[in-house]
């Protein structure tokens, strides 16, 4: 059975930062592409970030470049979002998904698999 379980969400001022991770099992992780997407209160869902297979290379959405870092671990099949100099615009729920290509979407039917997503809240 497929897990994507997300972790590392929490309450953090702005100008902070926080470390999600996303661990997986029930596949052969290092074949597949990895997303980061989010969704915040009334809005729909926003691709963030996605990595290829080995972790050479990554894309990010322009909100968010230069901010958050995105990275795996093909040994312990974790992926790995890094969030620094949140703002209130950051506040969402992060879900880990994965497609075995690379091709980005907001839309959470278009992944193969889809995580519970972890809450990310930035407020004073």
């Amino acid at each position: 059975q497929v897990h994507l379980v997300e972790s590392g969400g929490g309450l953090v001022q702005p100008g902070g930062s926080l470390s999600l991770s996303c661990a997986a099992s029930g596949f052969t992780f290092s074949n597949y592409w990895m997303y980061w997407v989010r969704q915040a209160p009334g809005k729909a869902g926003e691709w963030v970030s996605n990595i290829n297979t080995d972790g050479s290379r990554s894309w990010y959405a322009k909100s968010v470049e230069g901010r958050f870092t995105i990275s795996r671990d093909n040994a312990k099949n974790r992926l790995y979002l890094q969030l620094n100099d949140l703002t209130s615009d950051d506040t969402a729920v992060y879900y880990c998904a994965a497609r075995t290509y690379g091709a980005v979407s907001d839309m959470r039917h278009e992944y193969d698999y889809w995580g519970q997503g972890t809450q990310v809240t930035v407020s004073s």
